[in-house]
């Protein structure tokens, strides 16, 4: 996120904390395609994704006065819809382990197809990070996805920076030996 776009969301934020509603008609419009992002990152449902950065947007402005820093609201905010992810994620843990059972054999046939045309990196990609641990996949796509920093990840899942850091060393070593294997047995 460029600086610009920093200092605008911080004065929002402060503009919010004095009452403007205005301000907070423009941080919604600034944020909530990203919110829905990063909820649909855990729940890969269009629909639940929006639920939850509506349920988030709510939390968002209850709390707003408890933000010191105007100028963390990104993280702060992405960590909220983490969490009331992550939490909808627990609540619905049958639902989601039917759907994926659904989902990856569907995954299956595409993955197929796209490795016998041999077309599509970025698929073949994707499918091998899938194969990572959850935790792996998340730092991943928060640093080369969404480009934020180690101590931002660090501040949106609530790890230490070395946790980060390691995590992501880890699936970048597990990833390598995944895409290996991978073209050894082509």
């Amino acid at each position: 996120m460029t600086n610009t776009n920093k200092t605008i969301d911080s004065l929002l934020v402060l503009q919010c904390q004095s009452g403007s509603k205005k301000a907070v008609t423009l941080l919604v419009k600034r944020w909530h395609a990203k919110l829905c992002k990063q909820a649909y990152w855990y729940t890969r449902d269009i629909e639940i994704s929006k639920d939850i950065a509506q349920d988030s947007w709510s939390t968002i402005f209850l709390k707003i006065n408890s933000l010191k820093d105007s100028n963390s609201f990104g993280s702060w905010a992405l960590t909220i819809v983490t969490r009331n992810a992550i939490n909808w994620l627990r609540k619905h843990k049958k639902e989601v382990e039917h759907l994926q059972v659904y989902k990856d054999c569907n995954t299956n046939h595409r993955i197929e197809d796209d490795t016998q045309n041999n077309q599509n990196t970025m698929v073949l990609l994707k499918n091998s990070i899938k194969k990572l641990p959850y935790n792996q996949q998340l730092v991943l796509n928060l640093f080369y996805i969404e480009e934020y920093s180690i101590k931002q990840i660090s501040d949106i899942i609530n790890v230490s920076t070395g946790t980060v850091k390691s995590r992501l060393f880890t699936a970048r070593e597990k990833l390598k030996l995944i895409l290996k294997n991978r073209n050894n047995g082509e």
